[in-house]
């Protein structure tokens, strides 16, 4: 009867032992888990801001938009420019 009670006792700690590594794994796993997710809304986010950027189907490309905005640049020089002849002859 003492055996049948020591082995008991025995496989009762090695159930709580492996319960206790089982938790601490699932506990782990849960962590790597968030970071995943933080990862993956971080990765969704950059994701989401470059289609943004790029534009979407139909849309100009981005060298037509960068195109444009030297264009529109290069304009407004002139325009101080003429602005600036315009003003010293008044001057």
């Amino acid at each position: 009867m003492a055996k049948e009670s020591t082995t008991y006792d025995e496989r009762l700690r090695d159930l709580e032992a492996e319960a206790f590594r089982t938790g601490r794994t699932l506990a782990e796993h849960s962590e790597q888990l968030a970071t995943i997710g933080e990862q993956q809304r971080t990765a969704f986010g950059n994701i989401d801001s470059l289609a943004n950027a790029v534009g979407a189907p139909g849309d100009r490309s981005i060298t037509q938009r960068l195109d444009g905005i030297e264009h529109a640049v290069g304009t407004m020089g002139d325009a101080i420019g003429s602005m600036q002849r315009l003003l010293v002859a008044l001057g």
